[in-house]
């Protein structure tokens, strides 16, 4: 699979490029969970040490890369994901430039639903405009491929250059968007995450639960 390479839109693209048809329905998100199910969602963590080691497109991307932290992601009792965050030997800091967030599926998910469940989580983080939502979730329906138990996705968040996504290891995709990367990352690592004991356990080995850095973005 060829991988993709999206460029930010300019605003006078956007309007032809949201006039399709979204039939899209809420599923499991990577933190989607309304105030009356959040009590009955748990994140669970393995037995993890930072001398564990990341799979080679993380290393390649982050040099030494250092395992933060990790935690499972369920929803009603039902495990839906694992994930870990990666960084460079330095560790965690809320303006760090490049690091990896990887999803490793417990399950089969539709890969729509999971795009607009991520645009619902940054609808509730005020994360962009109205109109830079909609320009992302169009993007994320583009890229975002079905998965099934064992499948990986992998995030690399890359500062002013965007975001890459890997698919079991391999590039699948990069959007160069400075502002879609900080908003969909704010997903997991925002301090007003719908998952803050998610958040705890991906930064528990930075030693630190610092904000945020939502750069550019609204």
């Amino acid at each position: 699979m060829k991988p993709q390479v999206i460029q930010a839109r300019r605003p006078a693209s956007q309007l032809r490029w949201l006039q399709t048809g979204l039939l899209l329905l809420s599923c499991f998100s990577p933190l989607y969970a309304s105030s009356q199910t959040q009590a009955q969602i748990q994140a669970q963590s393995p037995a993890q040490t930072q001398s564990e080691s990341a799979a080679p497109h993380i290393q390649q991307e982050l040099g030494k890369a250092r395992l933060s932290g990790s935690g499972g992601y369920r929803w009603f009792g039902l495990a839906i994901y694992q994930a870990s965050l990666w960084t460079g030997p330095e560790g965690w800091r809320p303006d760090l430039k490049r690091y990896a967030l990887d999803l490793r599926y417990a399950r089969s998910l539709v890969g729509k639903k999971i795009a607009q469940a991520s645009l619902d989580e940054m609808e509730k983080l005020q994360v962009g405009t109205p109109e830079k939502r909609q320009q992302w979730l169009a993007t994320m329906q583009q890229i975002f491929p079905d998965v099934k138990e064992g499948t990986h996705i992998t995030g690399i968040y890359d500062g002013a250059s965007g975001a890459r996504f890997y698919l079991d290891g391999k590039l699948l995709a990069e959007v160069r968007d400075a502002d879609f990367a900080q908003a969909f990352f704010a997903i997991w690592l925002h301090p007003n995450t719908s998952a803050p004991a998610l958040r705890k356990q991906l930064l528990a080995g930075s030693g630190t639960s610092a904000g945020y850095s939502t750069g550019t973005a609204p």
